[in-house]
């Protein structure tokens, strides 16, 4: 059943949904939240400020991932490189043991 159908067959009114964040009273209307006051105006410088922070920290974000990266290549060839020297070093040292 469709919406008025309900109302009038049922009688169920729930009513626009409504809820309260952060001091503003926001309803759901035709699929989307709205101010019940009709519009965001004193908001917007708020909403701006927060969309810039949100790009910093995005920007932060992938700044550090790069260099997560970074230190984890640098970890690895570091490694690998060890390994390699104590692969040389047990070498050298069977060689040494022969010729004694």
């Amino acid at each position: 059943l469709d919406r008025s159908t309900r109302e009038i067959e049922l009688g169920l009114e729930y009513g626009t949904p409504t809820m309260n964040l952060a001091g503003q009273s926001l309803k759901f209307e035709n699929g989307q939240w709205v101010s019940e006051s009709g519009s965001f105006l004193g908001d917007r410088r708020e909403l701006q400020r927060l969309r810039k922070r949100n790009q910093q920290l995005e920007e932060e974000n992938n700044l550090l991932r790069l260099k997560v990266d970074i230190l984890l290549d640098m970890l690895s060839e570091t490694t690998a490189e060890s390994h390699l020297m104590e692969k040389e070093l047990e070498e050298l040292k069977q060689h040494s043991r022969r010729k004694k």
